[in-house]
């Protein structure tokens, strides 16, 4: 997939990023997503990674002190693909007013049930992304899709709709899977038909997205782009680092100008 030469500027009437496919295959092990040994486990391990990295980019951009009990408080953050929660929760728990979103209605009903007993407030809907713009939603401080858009239907409308969720002055943080044969080799057929971490079939290598697709993507959308990084899983310590080598998993952040 390369990056086409312009993008479409807001979803029409009908338009939408949504793969019903892709929808049917996560809402099947919705039940699961809080289970750190069953199919989502993979997910659990890399979640620590992925949080401090959302973290300490969101501190950095708007000049909080990450190591505060809730560095976050006073800002609104939109996760767009919540799933059942993994990054919503811990993203309350630090202080921002969650706004969560995911078009499955499964994974939003896990979701609640996990976060009610904890009496989180987070404000989880069955949603699109496009549905929040159609809808006249305000934007938001932070903006976050990880491990979204491989799933989506059309890339340059997802990144676009998600730039146009971001308040001026805001931030977003994308993570997903490059498009390369390391990839392929790991994420793909060591992660689902080798190792077994994720059920067969959970990811499609033809519509892994390279950084620097992203990145043009976002730019024209209007953001700007202000780090990258990788994440990368160390087999002797069983951990996930964030490291420089964006071959397999790969974060980065882009900002809007006021």
């Amino acid at each position: 997939m390369n990056a086409r030469s312009e993008l479409k500027s807001s979803p029409k009437l009908g338009e939408t990023t949504i793969d019903p496919a892709e929808i049917d295959k996560f809402s099947a092990i919705a039940a699961e997503w809080w289970d750190p040994f069953g199919k989502f486990k993979p997910l659990h391990k890399f979640n620590p990674a992925r949080l401090a990295y959302i973290r300490d980019a969101a501190c950095a951009h708007f000049d909080r002190d990450r190591r505060a009990g809730r560095p976050l408080e006073g800002l609104r953050l939109l996760d767009i693909g919540c799933g059942g929660g993994l990054v919503a929760e811990p993203m309350a728990r630090l202080g921002a007013t969650v706004t969560a979103i995911d078009a499955a209605e499964r994974n939003i009903k896990t979701a609640l049930a996990h976060a009610a007993p904890q009496k989180l407030e987070i404000d989880y809907r069955c949603a699109a992304a496009e549905d929040l713009l159609a809808a006249g939603e305000e934007p938001f401080d932070i903006v976050l899709n990880l491990e979204v858009v491989e799933h989506v239907a059309d890339v340059d409308l997802f990144l676009q709709t998600t730039a146009n969720l971001v308040r001026p002055n805001g931030m977003l943080v994308m993570a997903t899977i490059n498009r390369t044969l390391k990839a392929l080799a790991l994420a793909k057929v060591g992660a689902e038909y080798i190792l077994r971490w994720l059920p067969a079939g959970t990811h499609d290598p033809r519509k892994f997205v390279k950084p620097e697709e992203a990145k043009d993507a976002l730019s024209r959308a209007g953001m700007v782009i202000t780090g990258d990084a990788g994440v990368s899983y160390n087999p002797l310590m069983d951990v996930w680092r964030v490291t420089d080598d964006t071959d397999v998993n790969y974060m980065l952040t882009a900002a809007k100008p006021a």
